[in-house]
């Protein structure tokens, strides 16, 4: 049986490419999934945009107010935990609750459907015939589609609620743990450059700026060119906003620890 090549249709999508869009539908073979590592890529790639960020913000505002290495190290490694925590956590107890909210609202409609399936597939029927079919075809389609009551199940939920059946192999606690440690592993990347200068002494404060500035932009695209893939945008525009999403981050940082340095006199 013939399978759709997502990256392919993608690909022809974005390039505008009619033959090469039925070429990827026609395609023989498995689509491609990213299998059980890709449920993960959001948080992945958000747990180390905001751990860039914040870390490297951290950076600046040290900078801005004219402290030492030995501040940066401190402040920045009490970030990547605290805040890395928190995001985790709270990545974990938002994943959490839209599962459970999906659980529980699959149990009502199952629960609907068992005791007054007429009423269910009317609302069905009813909701075909609003995008414009006629009352007979919607009819049609929906007594076909209640048939398979699994299936009908979870298009009510799409069809009535907008939400996605829940997927039962998804884990919170995964996600969560995946945004703590997408989190501190990226967000050590500004921070590298305060290491092994204390590490090898004699790297003048500046130096260790400028590294850090160009690690963390490096990074950033990276991150942002990732993110694109990850929600169907253009790779360049989306490097360019993380880079100016940081930029503006680390500039306010810098500019109101500088203002308040001067203003108290440190």
């Amino acid at each position: 049986m013939a399978t759709r090549d997502i990256a392919a249709a993608k690909d022809a999508f974005e390039n505008a490419d009619a033959d090469a869009s039925r070429a990827a539908h026609d395609a023989n073979g498995e689509a491609g999934h990213a299998g059980e590592a890709g449920r993960y890529v959001k948080s992945l790639v958000f747990g180390g945009l905001d751990g860039t960020i914040t870390t490297f913000a951290v950076v600046a505002a040290s900078k801005g107010g004219g402290l030492d290495a030995n501040v940066v190290l401190l402040m920045g490694f009490a970030n990547l935990v605290a805040d890395g925590l928190s995001m985790g956590f709270g990545d974990y107890l938002s994943s959490k609750a839209e599962l459970e909210y999906a659980r529980t609202e699959k149990k009502r409609e199952k629960w609907e459907l068992e005791n007054y399936p007429e009423g269910e597939k009317r609302e069905m029927i009813e909701l075909y015939m609003a995008r414009g079919m006629t009352e007979e075809d919607a009819t049609s389609v929906i007594n076909t589609l209640a048939k398979y009551k699994n299936f009908f199940l979870d298009l009510m939920m799409v069809e009535e609620l907008g939400l996605m059946p829940p997927d039962e192999t998804d884990s919170p606690a995964k996600n969560g743990l995946v945004t703590f440690c997408a989190f501190g592993l990226f967000g050590f990347i500004p921070l590298i450059p305060y290491v092994f200068g204390r590490a090898i002494g004699g790297a003048s404060a500046n130096a260790m700026f400028g590294s850090a500035c160009a690690l963390t932009a490096f990074t950033m695209a990276a991150l942002g060119a990732a993110k694109a893939k990850f929600t169907n945008q253009q790779v360049g525009m989306s490097a360019l906003y993380m880079l100016i999403n940081g930029s503006l981050a680390a500039l306010s940082a810098y500019l109101v620890s500088f203002a308040l340095a001067k203003a108290l006199g440190v």
